[in-house]
């Protein structure tokens, strides 16, 4: 009952808060480009969402491919210009192009090696490729330039337990190191964004992720997060969970409470698997 969520960095606000850009005073003509297309990419991507199914694919595609052109004329007319390769890499990222954006990103930690979005995007492109033990000294990287950035604690998280397997193999890791190292990483995520929805559902989950898990701790985070989910679908899939740990746990009364409570049609299925673990009626 896991709950995924692709988290991207907004380029143009990423950038000004990096100050690869200029806020005050002059500004390149390579910065007013550079902010321009960003802003195109950001209202493109901003109305793809709200149209949602009713998209206009074609349209996009060709919005797309203008911005692309834009971004790739802009890194030839100034090729020693680092926030124009970050800001093209993160977009061939966000769109699926990964080889592309890795030379574009790589290009542009050369010129300028201190950028943690360039770390963090990097690292994130190599986990995708099945190489997270490549992957870490990016992210790691991402986290020692900007330690109070929570998308980079939450991708942390994400690649310790995803690619568990992988670093315990390599010799360097022990599961208990992992497991610390993972909580922490989702517990600090969490921590640094309280409003952040995927950081807090992804903290609770993390509990049950552990070699032995810790469901008492983890129960008291989904009781706290019901408390903050929307009515409806969010709140009814935080019950799950919590229905989930009490009957790991043999508290079977309050599990079926809370699978009483949940209605929604896209939840039934799970709903079902967890009533299939009480007790039939014969048996209590």
């Amino acid at each position: 009952m896991s709950q995924r969520r692709v988290i991207l960095p907004r380029t143009l606000l990423f950038l000004l808060c990096l100050g690869l850009l200029t806020t005050v005073g002059a500004e390149t003509l390579a910065e007013k480009d550079l902010k321009e297309t960003a802003g195109r990419e950001k209202e493109l991507f901003a109305r793809a969402q709200t149209e949602g199914d009713n998209l206009d694919r074609a349209r996009f595609q060709a919005e797309l491919q203008s911005i692309v052109s834009t971004y790739d004329v802009l890194i030839q007319k100034n090729p020693d210009f680092a926030a124009g390769y970050v800001a093209y890499g993160n977009l061939l990222s966000r769109v699926g192009m990964p080889k592309e954006a890795a030379a574009i990103l790589l290009k542009a930690n050369k010129l300028d090696p201190n950028v943690p979005l360039v770390k963090n995007q990097m690292a994130m492109l190599l986990a995708e490729d099945g190489r997270p033990i490549d992957a870490l000294p990016w992210l790691m990287s991402a986290l020692d330039l900007a330690p109070n950035e929570p998308l980079y604690h939450y991708h942390l998280g994400k690649l310790l337990a995803e690619a568990r397997d992988d670093f315990i193999k390599s010799g360097e890791w022990t599961r208990p190191a992992l497991d610390r190292a993972m909580l922490e990483a989702f517990r600090r995520a969490a921590e640094l964004d309280p409003k952040e929805w995927a950081f807090a559902y992804r903290h609770a989950e993390a509990y049950a992720d552990l070699a032995t898990p810790r469901w008492d701790e983890a129960l008291k985070l989904w009781t706290a997060l019901e408390e903050r989910a929307k009515p409806g679908l969010e709140q009814q899939t935080v019950r799950l969970q919590a229905a989930n740990i009490l009957l790991k746990t043999g508290d079977r009364h309050r599990a079926e409470s809370l699978l009483i409570t949940v209605t929604e049609p896209v939840l039934q299925k799970q709903k079902q698997t967890l009533l299939d673990q009480l007790p039939k009626p014969a048996e209590k």
